[in-house]
């Protein structure tokens, strides 16, 4: 059974002449792609408010579904660092129950842009917005693992808000846990300097949970006495540990009262997701040279986000490090992005009761890496080179992103974005006055002569939509009288909407009342049909539409004949 164009996943095309061959290079990208994820996993988890083996769950159920129904043959679907920020402020603000509706309310979003084919919309989000929300979530992801990091006991919850968590920081110095902060600097240098080779098969990541997780257990077991306390905070004192199976599925509590209050994050989830998982298949394109669908990773990227939270998941999105591991270690099909999520599976099954002994300090070393090397940090130093408005749009996301909310700051970030590029394409119009000895295009005058006594000229160039309407009026009072006959030439516009078809209506009406006559030549084809279809062609009459210039002037001077000969009369 042939599946339908508008649905077929990546895996139907890979599964084509699949060999024992590609399968051997898959199972190795996918255990070490496994791998990887499993901090990652468990430390996004707690810093999203969380409990660990959520992380673990959606990267297991989201991993599956994102490699077995996606559009790209290597992206790798889980929990991601970009929703940390936005659902730490749902967990904290509307609970458990009201997360996982958000989840689901954002994975439907994307199924249907799926099915209406916006794959190809997202590309249209300014970069500055982009690389300002994400330099952004990287600092709010370091300022969440400041507790963790710094062994900080306090008698209430870290706040969510940034300046927030810096003052509790920097009002309690003197409660810092020093053994708990040598371990997370330990684990830092262990990420950071463990060779890129090695780091191929082994990551840097796991060798520092593995040095955490054994010194634990050593001082747990009397294996190491030391003449100081040094205990840690561990997924097992926090936690309790993660349990040694999937959970069954759990449909949340549904609360019309947060329904409302749940649209503007679902969306801010949907469209991070979409942004994440789309430029995560634009980098995969890139390593193998491949094109993805993209409508149709929206689609699995939806379900995924659907079915997530009924088994205790997060949301989830392609994962852009995870994804390039899997092809650096020789994934080449969803195959690989599968084998990575039973291997997580496999994971808790046998190992998850040694997970009680895995310190959050070396979770929240890795996170930290993660933030750093997520953020766009070179870009500072580039924007003094940037265009001004760009520089101020990349900073507004940044700033809000970081002291107010993810939400506001993609909103106003893409209002700004879409003011600055209103702006610059309403500099690109120009209107012109073509003078009366002038000679016209191609060098020839109209019909051997120039423009006749009473005739005035416009070139228009560019787009004549609202941003650019002014200009027409300012040229028209720069002329001094209104003509006895107005030719625009339209030859070079290459857009109208309806405030510019507005105003050639208007201008219409203002020669008409005063006897005066308006001759369109030349438009081009969007602002020809945006015409027709207004019937502004049946008021004008067709006459006074002419294909170029030299059909213009003789009916400009056949008009200019017609009103002489009626003021003989």
């Amino acid at each position: 059974m042939k599946l339908p164009l508008s649905f077929r996943p990546k895996l139907v095309d890979a599964l084509q002449g699949y060999t024992s061959e590609k399968f051997r290079a898959d199972l190795v990208a996918g255990v070490t792609v496994g791998i990887v994820a499993l901090p990652l996993a468990m430390g996004f988890a707690i810093a999203s408010g969380v409990k660990p083996e959520a992380g673990i769950f959606t990267a297991v159920i989201a991993g599956f579904i994102i490699s077995a129904f996606g559009g790209s043959r290597v992206a790798i679907g889980g929990p991601t660092g970009a929703f940390v920020a936005i659902l730490a402020v749902i967990y904290q603000q509307y609970g458990a129950s009201n997360l996982a509706i958000c989840t689901i309310m954002a994975g439907v979003i994307l199924l249907i842009m799926g099915i209406a084919k916006l794959g190809t919309m997202i590309k249209f989000i300014p970069y500055p917005v982009t690389v300002g929300f994400t330099s952004g979530i990287a600092v709010l992801i370091m300022s969440t693992e400041i507790k963790d990091c710094f062994g900080l006991k306090l008698e209430q919850a870290m706040p969510a808000e940034f300046l927030a968590k810096i003052q509790v920081f920097l009002t309690h110095l003197d409660k810092i846990h020093w053994p708990t902060l040598t371990v997370a600097v330990i684990s830092v240098a262990l990420i950071k300097l463990w060779p890129k080779k090695l780091g191929r098969w082994v990551p840097g990541s796991i060798i520092a949970m593995g040095f955490g997780t054994a010194l634990v257990w050593l001082l747990q077991s009397n294996w190491i006495h030391l003449p100081f306390e040094f205990a840690l905070d561990t997924i097992g004192t926090r936690f309790g540990g993660i349990p040694q199976a999937l959970p069954g599925i759990q449909f949340p509590v549904f609360d019309w009262h947060n329904l409302q209050n749940l649209i503007r994050p679902a969306t801010t989830i949907a469209l991070l997701a979409a942004i994440e998982s789309l430029l995560c298949c634009v980098v995969a394109d890139g390593m193998i040279d491949d094109r993805h669908d993209s409508n149709q990773e929206l689609i699995a990227q939806g379900i995924a986000n659907i079915v997530c939270p009924l088994f205790g998941g997060i949301a989830a999105t392609g994962a852009i490090a995870r994804t390039a591991t899997n092809v650096k270690n020789g994934g080449r099909t969803p195959v690989a992005g599968i084998i990575h999520a039973a291997v997580l599976l496999l994971i808790i099954l046998i190992a998850a009761p040694l997970a009680k002994f895995i310190p959050l300090a070396t979770l929240g070393a890795v996170l930290v890496v993660v933030a750093y090397n997520m953020g766009e940090w070179h870009m500072f130093k580039r924007l003094p080179k940037w265009p001004r408005g760009d520089a101020a749009v990349f900073l507004t996301a940044f700033v809000l992103t970081v002291l107010v909310d993810l939400t506001v700051a993609v909103e106003i970030g893409m209002v700004l974005a879409a003011v600055l590029f209103i702006k610059r394409i309403a500099e690109t119009t120009q209107i012109t006055a073509t003078d009366p000895s002038a000679e016209l295009e191609g060098g020839l005058a109209a019909s051997g002569k120039n423009i006749p006594e009473g005739v005035l000229v416009f070139r228009l160039f560019g787009a004549f939509f609202f941003g650019a309407v002014d200009k027409l009026e300012t040229a028209l009072q720069r002329a001094g009288q209104e003509p006895e006959v107005l030719v625009l030439r339209m030859r070079e516009v290459l857009a109208m909407d309806a405030t510019g078809l507005n105003a050639l209506e208007d201008l219409y009406e203002k020669l008409r009342t005063h006897g005066k006559h308006l001759i369109l030549c030349g438009p081009h084809t969007q602002p020809l049909f945006t015409m027709v279809n207004a019937g502004f062609f049946d008021r004008i009459g067709n006459d006074n539409v002419c294909g170029n210039i030299e059909e213009a002037m003789s009916r400009a001077r056949t008009l200019l004949l017609e009103k002489a000969a009626a003021k003989k009369n």
